[in-house]
Formats: structure tokens, C-alpha cells, sequence
């Protein structure tokens, strides 16, 4: 008699997505991210989720319930990525409002403005890392600047700090000539 009971498991072929998960009952399950675009083998019990390339496991979840979510492991993912994962939107929030009430309305612009709010992360902590070149008055001074031009992104306020525009005052509106064929002017009253 074998040792432990016999456990029923389902064998699905999947391809691994860009963002290196592979999609099972509806959940994203991680795989080491240079597997990207390779066939693998997912072996599915009650509680576990086993990922195979060519007869190798390469990965090892508990199974979960909770469709479309991912289930992620740290060491899974490229280092780029695992430089983001321990920010938050609460944390960026806090640290966009220690730079300045301008700094944290752009970067709320940009979480808002990305179908998810996640890929505005990157222009975000971008933002916010000007502050150990250029200190936190020029990025506020720099965010307010963005927000006139309608600029939502980290190159846009790079930009205006590397060129000094953050330190001048933005154009003032003229008001716009009109040029209309019912208006007839001082002469023809006169």
C-alpha cells in the first residue's frame, strides 16, 4: 500500500504569457520569468498547482479560488518588476503628498488616467525619484508645471527640471483676437 492516498489531478497544456503567469480556471499562476512564450505542462489537484517544462517542475501553488487574480512568487519575477512589488497606491500617494499639493495631483492624474492603475507606477516612482537630484520644491514646482500642459508622464517632468522651466513663470493667456466678418470696427461707426 503506498504511503499516502491517491490524489486526482487534471493535466493542461499552457503557453506562459508575457507577464510570465500562465492562466488556469480562470487564475494567473507565476512561472520563473524567462520562460515567457514556452509550453508547459500545469498539473491541477484540489489544493495545489504544479507547473512542468519538459517533465521539470518549474513551479509550485496552492490552488486558488479567486478568479482573475494573480498568484505571484517574488522570485519569479525580473528583477525590474521586483523593484516596484513592495509599492503600494497608498504608498505613492503619501510620498507624492510629503513633495508638494502639485506633485500629488499629477501622480494622482497619472494612476488615474492608465486603464490600471499599476502601469502609472512606473512614471510615478519616476516622479518621485527626481526628488534626490532636484529637490522637493522644483518637482512640486516641476508637477505644476506638467499639469498646465496636460503632461502625464515621468520624461514630460524630467524634462521641464532638466530645462529650468519649473524656475519660470508659465506664459500668461492673451486673449484671443477675434476676426469675424459681423464685426465691423471703430471706422464704420464713425
Amino acid at each position: 500500500m503506498p504511503d499516502e492516498p491517491y490524489e486526482y489531478a487534471e493535466w493542461k497544456r499552457c503557453r506562459v504569457n508575457l507577464d510570465y503567469h500562465v492562466e488556469i480556471a480562470k487564475h494567473y499562476y507565476s512561472v520563473p520569468h524567462n520562460l515567457v512564450h514556452e509550453e508547459v505542462e500545469a498539473r491541477i489537484t484540489l489544493k495545489a498547482v504544479e507547473i512542468f517544462l519538459r517533465g521539470k517542475r518549474v513551479a509550485s501553488h496552492l490552488r486558488s479560488t479567486l478568479p482573475h487574480r494573480p498568484t505571484t512568487i517574488a522570485e519569479h519575477m525580473p528583477s525590474s518588476h521586483r523593484r516596484y512589488r513592495d509599492w503600494t497606491h497608498e504608498r505613492i500617494r503619501s510620498e507624492a503628498a510629503k513633495v508638494g499639493p502639485d506633485a500629488e495631483t499629477l501622480i494622482e492624474v497619472i494612476l488615474r488616467s492608465r486603464p490600471h492603475p499599476e502601469q502609472g507606477f512606473r512614471s510615478a516612482i519616476g516622479i518621485l525619484g527626481l526628488v534626490k537630484r532636484y529637490g522637493q520644491e522644483r518637482v512640486d514646482a516641476a508637477c505644476a508645471r506638467a499639469l498646465l500642459l496636460n503632461a502625464r508622464s515621468y520624461k514630460s517632468v524630467a524634462a521641464i527640471l532638466k530645462n529650468g522651466t519649473d524656475r519660470t513663470a508659465p506664459p500668461a493667456e492673451e486673449a484671443p483676437i477675434l476676426f469675424h466678418t459681423n464685426i465691423r470696427g471703430r471706422s464704420y461707426y464713425n
